[in-house]
């Protein structure tokens, strides 16, 4: 999920509109895979091969641009193994989680990870805490309460409890980009990232490991094919507008979700959780449109 907070001041087009959707698509596809064979696959030997099957693409993105050894060179690595570990994190807690939770909450909870950005932010990289952002955090915190559903009508806490933990993780990955140092570009990011998320999940295979179907990895091949598909996508439309602008329209990958999640998996949303789905998204939304430069007074 991108940062909410990029903002470029470009106007928005069709054209950005209309990538930012197909992107959004690409990611609710990657999502209903990733529940598909987590079904079935340990959640770290399902991220092991999504990595394994995007390295190629991130090489490949990488290449286009300035040659390999001016970015080794320069790179910040403590800077982007902090990034990459804590994005690593959210990826295998939500992988974990999908087993327990249908899609559409899964995706709505993690989104979440915008909201905790706020809090987090004001004690990590010493920004303002907005009045106006700590209100809508908390209506976002209220609507992830309406989705976990604490008294216990949810079934199991397993997968609530680990797609908070992949909200966190993200929301520190959106944080430690503002960290990495500026020479660092974002093919660089991309291809650090999907070679620390390799080794590391490479490393766990002999602790959680079942044999894949031919079937199986093909779907984790397309997994990781939608998965570079939509992140080049999404730069593409960051590139042509302005990211608070495009905001509303990531949103589209719930409503996805729901979709997949009631087609292939015969899942519905309850009263609550639809509530709390459209608080979450409805916050995240204002703060985006805000922007994190906006004038307002401080809590």
């Amino acid at each position: 999920m991108p940062s909410l907070y990029a903002s470029t001041q470009q106007p928005t087009s069709l054209r950005s509109i209309g990538l930012i959707l197909v992107s959004m698509f690409c990611f609710a596809v990657v999502d209903a895979l990733g529940k598909s064979v987590a079904l079935q696959y340990p959640a770290n030997e399902v991220t092991f091969f999504r990595m394994l099957f995007g390295l190629i693409p991130a090489v490949a993105v990488c290449l286009r641009g300035r040659p390999l050894s001016d970015r080794l060179r320069s790179i910040d690595t403590r800077g982007q193994l902090i990034r990459s570990l804590t994005l690593l994190g959210a990826s295998a807690c939500f992988f974990a989680a999908l087993p327990y939770v249908p899609l559409s909450e899964a995706v709505a909870i993690v989104y979440s990870e915008s909201l905790l950005v706020i809090v987090l932010a004001p004690a990590l990289l010493k920004e303002r805490l907005l009045r106006t952002d700590a209100l809508a955090a908390l209506v976002g915190f209220a609507g992830v309460l309406l989705v976990v559903r604490p008294d216990g009508s949810h079934g199991s806490w397993i997968g609530p409890v680990l797609l908070i933990v992949s909200a966190m993780f993200g929301a520190l990955s959106i944080i430690q980009i503002k960290r990495i140092r500026p020479t660092d570009d974002s093919g660089t990011t991309v291809l650090f990232f999907t070679i620390v998320g390799t080794v590391a999940t490479a490393a766990s295979l002999p602790f959680a490991w079942q044999n894949p179907s031919i079937e199986a990895l093909g779907l984790m091949a397309l997994l990781g094919a939608f998965a570079t598909a939509g992140q080049l996508l999404m730069t593409m439309a960051f590139r042509q507008a302005d990211a608070a602008s495009l905001a509303p329209y990531n949103y589209t990958s719930i409503v996805w979700a729901a979709l997949f999640g009631y087609a292939i998996w015969g899942e519905t949303i309850g009263t609550s959780s639809l509530m709390g789905i459209a608080l979450i998204v409805g916050s995240s939304i204002v703060v985006a449109l805000r922007g994190r430069q906006a004038e307002g007074p401080t809590v």
